[in-house]
């Protein structure tokens, strides 16, 4: 039946409950967990209601990291081995499409404006800095670096990208507009990531062949050690707390997690996390921390309350990376 007009009275009250009925509001369902299984090439999706994995994704060869983009429209995970991207739905898990020819990109990171792309080639020792249209990356520069380039952080202007090379002990900075190298720097041992607090004038880069957190100041030209701070061996990747006063690092050796004061860099809890604990994310209400354990084969999460890890899920070989869409702000 068609109404020219619409209807009024009793007969517009029928089709109002009527339309209630047949369309009822759903909740948006959690976004999964994404964690990144190097050695078997996958990525196991974790449903955060049931706490399962409900599916494999094949990736490339060697996956050693796993990034959102800025934008979060993407769950980029970087196969160093098969010299390609795979973008993924951070909703459904699907793959969106597949990059060849980016050649070794064992870590990565988008420039906030996502105008620039960088990865450390760890293998063959060379950073690459990418364009970016919005749509394809073109690569703008390959640079030689030192032995074995690790991890990298990219300022808040994404104006630097700083790199550590995890097998000469230095730290680099490269100038994205120029893709020269601005300085070199030398290390503790094994430097793996980096973090910038201070808006950026500080770095904060954990020593994995040592037993703490390097900090530098990048304020002026030159860089400047100025400190450690001691969290446990192995010290090795970070997760701001997304309450704007802390960070995460994984201590891998030492099977520990360490929340550092932004403000004072200083350690004000420790947690015990088993089998290796390396990459993190935490949920959106900053109740939980999510751990990737490294040689256990697990996803293990952490209730910050209590400091306790309060479940684990049974992944692939390997983990590294863990991302969600519902996470605290980064």
């Amino acid at each position: 039946m068609r109404f020219p007009v619409p209807p009024t009275g009793r007969l517009a009250a029928f089709f109002l409950a009527c339309a209630v009925h047949a369309a009822p509001t759903l909740a948006a369902e959690p976004a999964p967990l994404f964690v990144l299984n190097s050695l078997d090439a996958t990525v196991s999706v974790i449903d955060p209601v049931s706490w399962t994995e409900k599916q494999r994704i094949p990736t490339g060869k060697e996956p050693h990291h796993i990034y959102m983009t800025p934008d979060e429209r993407s769950v980029i995970v970087a196969n160093s081995a098969g010299d390609s991207l795979t973008f993924l739905n951070p909703r459904s898990g699907e793959v969106q499409r597949v990059v060849y020819g980016i050649i070794d990109p064992y870590q990565l990171q988008f420039s906030r404006d996502m105008k620039w792309f960088v990865t450390a080639a760890n293998r063959l020792n060379h950073v690459d800095i990418y364009r970016w249209d919005g749509k394809e990356l073109k690569l703008a520069k390959r640079i030689a670096t030192g032995k074995t380039p690790s991890h990298i952080w990219i300022d808040a202007t994404s104006t630097v990208a700083y790199v550590t090379m995890q097998d000469s002990d230095e730290l680099i900075a490269v100038d994205l507009a120029t893709q020269a190298v601005r300085w070199r720097t030398a290390t503790g041992p094994m430097p793996a990531d980096i973090f910038g607090v201070h808006g950026d004038r500080t770095l904060l880069v954990g020593l994995t062949g040592s037993d703490g957190v390097q900090v530098f100041d990048v304020a002026g030209p030159q860089p400047r050690a100025i400190g450690k701070i001691p969290t446990g061996k192995g010290a090795h990747a970070f997760r701001v707390a997304g309450d704007g006063l802390s960070v995460f690092v994984s201590n891998r050796v030492a099977n520990t997690i360490s929340r550092i004061d932004l403000k004072t860099l200083q350690v004000i809890e420790s947690y015990a996390v088993p089998g290796g604990p390396d990459c993190m994310d935490i949920s959106a209400d900053g109740k939980s921390l999510y751990v990737t354990s490294r040689w256990a084969k697990k996803l293990s999460v952490i209730d910050l309350a209590s400091r306790k890890v309060v479940r684990q899920v049974n992944v692939g070989r390997s983990p590294h990376g863990v991302w969600t869409l519902d996470h605290a702000k980064r």
